[in-house]
């Protein structure tokens, strides 16, 4: 049956062998992970025993890119499937709901969030599943990189969708990883299958290289074939924009890419690299994830990588074609500090989770959280926010229910009266209440949901639904902002201490984590062994040659980092930089915070009181946090909360 539908389906004479190992085991209805690398045909292996089982397969994928890629795949082979995702109309998104109620969409792919919506997952438990497919599974994983908190709920989703088996897809997990996923989907060991990390057309080049001189060193190495495709990944956008400005200047032809663009600009260039008109495009992380392009001869880090994970998938997207391929660090110690810091301005301290903790419970029983308001609230960043709003819920603290945008406006595209008129009866009427009850300026106008509530007794949800209606029919502009998250508040008899030490730990074990990740990625480039066999054991790959002869270690050149003196200031220089965030109007500050103002890690608090326009903010980012901590410490001699 697996053969037969290989070729009538897909078109495919043989499988792999890894994907002969977990189709088999998919079928049998085991739940199973495969770790194969980038390129290598993971997809296949819930694409397949799709079709053959009996009820939907439905797809987590991170990504919109990586949904619209396997969906024209699938549709180019017959197989009925679909994506609920934010870029849809309300009408798409019904119908395809339809569809998979009525069976027929055989794999249906939705992010990790769509879970959070209560309705959503009221609709999905009415759809019988036969798999959960879970993609770049390593985001489940705290201990792995690109950590997404909303992937921990996942075993959960497993549970209460009455799910009966998972199949994990991933290209970089570590042994650790490893065991984590199979912990929280309770996978047998014989149902992991690892098909190895190692490479042979990877040429692995570490060259030791001063910050001053590194574009030098960049236009030596592409200068000689500058049309051969390539990426080049730098740590920041400002550093995207120079090195292509640069690069352009030498006749290459160079583009930088970064989140600082639009979304429509980014696609325009990935598009042009893809077709070959670009032939370098210079890049922060935002740029990789969907682009297959199978001819990619060079992948070069201009500054370090955020881990060996992230350099894995980098070098990964390189000689997809199984041709020689180049893949260089240009090496120093001088950007690690920032690497580092990221970690450390992402760590909330315990007064601003308890801060959280409190606001929940004093809201019982439900508890409505607008993450920009409670950000600021907080002082905890967005995505660290995130994670301890996922942390609450698995500690059986809050419960999500839905989300909702809480403010709408909306400006008039055809004449109020006209639009009235397109109804009758009490639809009319309904029409005209909420007409009446908004309030309206020079262009827009905004809908007070409570004044219809009181004298129409108009259910929001039933306004928001004529609002985009009309918006959809181009009677109306409408905008929505301030999405809110509703949680329920479970009476957890838990003391909010004991709640507060528990959350904070979790958090300092992650920063201890990715901080050891960083310095593992630094071992790895200073190794005095092969870093191809390093690589793939890293990666749970134990079949990679010793030597590999594709390495600079293997060619004789061990890389060795200079040391970066991290010059600290005398403290009385410390004491007159923070002195202004010592104001009473600024509230309390808290020796980490004041550590974080001087490295030039930014939070939601000093960007409120615009710390970044003080003398001494950034004054210290060239010197290690823990350092910075320390000195602050001694200044204050605890005078600071």
């Amino acid at each position: 049956m697996i053969q037969q539908t290989l070729q009538q389906t897909f078109g495919f004479e043989h499988l792999r062998s890894g994907q002969q190992t977990v189709i088999e085991n998919v079928m049998a209805g085991h739940s199973s992970a495969a770790i194969f690398p980038t390129g290598s045909g993971k997809s296949l292996c819930y694409q397949l025993p799709a079709t053959l089982l009996p009820h939907l397969t439905l797809v987590i994928s991170p990504l919109l890119a990586l949904m619209k890629d396997q969906l024209e795949f699938l549709a180019a082979k017959g197989i009925p499937s679909a994506s609920i995702d934010s870029s849809q109309t309300r009408e798409e998104a019904q119908r395809i709901m339809a569809d998979v109620k009525n069976g027929q969409i055989k794999v249906l792919m939705i992010s990790v969030e769509r879970l959070k919506n209560e309705r959503f997952r009221q609709f999905i438990r009415q759809v019988p599943i036969s798999l959960l497919v879970v993609d770049e599974a390593h985001c489940i994983s705290e201990w792995g990189h690109n950590f997404r908190p909303d992937y921990l709920k996942l075993p959960n989703y497993q549970q209460e969708l009455n799910i009966p088996q998972v199949l994990l897809l991933t290209a970089t997990a570590t042994p650790a990883v490893i065991e984590d996923m199979q912990t929280k989907f309770a996978i047998a060991p014989k149902h992991v299958t690892v098909t190895g990390f190692y490479r042979s057309n990877l040429d692995i080049s570490v060259i030791p290289c001063d910050e001053q001189n590194k574009q030098q060193q960049l236009n030596q190495l592409l200068l000689p074939e500058p049309n051969l495709p390539t990426i080049v990944y730098v740590t920041q956008q400002q550093t995207a924009e120079h090195v292509a400005s640069a690069l352009d200047q030498q006749g290459i032809n160079a583009q930088a890419y970064h989140a600082g663009m639009g979304h429509e600009l980014r696609e325009q260039i990935q598009n042009r690299f893809m077709q070959g008109q670009v032939d370098c495009v210079v890049a922060t992380i935002a740029f990789g994830m969907g682009v297959d392009k199978a001819d990619i001869r060079r992948v070069i880090h201009f500054d370090l990588p955020k881990s060996v994970e992230n350099y894995a998938q980098e070098i990964g997207r390189a000689g997809r074609d199984g041709n020689l391929s180049h893949c260089i660090v240009l090496g120093n110690l001088s950007g690690l500090t920032v690497l580092e810091n990221f970690v450390y301005g992402d760590t909330p301290e315990s007064s601003s989770i308890q801060t959280v903790v409190d606001q929940l419970r004093s809201n019982a029983p439900e508890w409505q959280v607008i993450t920009t308001r409670l950000s600021k609230e907080s002082n905890i960043r967005q995505l660290p926010l995130k994670t301890l709003l996922v942390y609450l819920e698995l500690a059986q603290e809050i419960e999500a229910k839905y989300s909702f945008f809480a403010d709408y406006r909306f400006k008039f595209v055809m004449p109020q009266q006209q639009i009235i008129e397109q109804f009758s009866g009490e639809r009319k009427h309904f029409i005209e209440a909420i007409f009446q009850s908004m309030t309206k300026a020079r262009v827009w106008c905004q809908i007070d949901f409570e004044v219809l509530w009181m004298d129409y007794q108009a259910e929001r949800s039933r306004v928001v639904a004529a609002l985009d209606y009309f918006d959809q029919q181009g009677w109306i502009e409408l905008e929505s902002k301030q999405l809110t998250d509703v949680y329920q508040v479970l009476n957890n008899p838990t003391p909010i201490d004991s709640v507060v030490l528990e959350l904070a730990q979790l958090f300092e074990q992650k920063e201890l984590k990715d901080i050891q990740r960083i310095h593992h990625m630094l071992q790895l480039f200073q190794a005095e062994s092969c870093i191809s066999q390093q690589l793939a054991h890293y990666f749970a790959d134990h079949n990679a040659p010793q030597q590999c002869g594709h390495c600079s270690v293997c060619r004789g050149q061990i890389a060795q980092f200079a040391p970066i003196e991290g010059h600290g200031v005398d403290d009385q220089q410390v004491k007159q930089w923070i002195e202004p965030l010592l104001k009473p109007s600024n509230g309390l500050m808290s020796n980490p915070l004041l550590a974080r103002f001087l490295c030039g890690i930014t939070t939601p608090k000093l960007t409120q009181i615009k710390a970044s326009k003080m003398s001494g903010f950034s004054a210290l980012s060239h010197v290690s946090f823990g350092q910075v901590l320390k000195q602050v410490e001694r200044v204050t001699g605890g005078l600071t909360a």
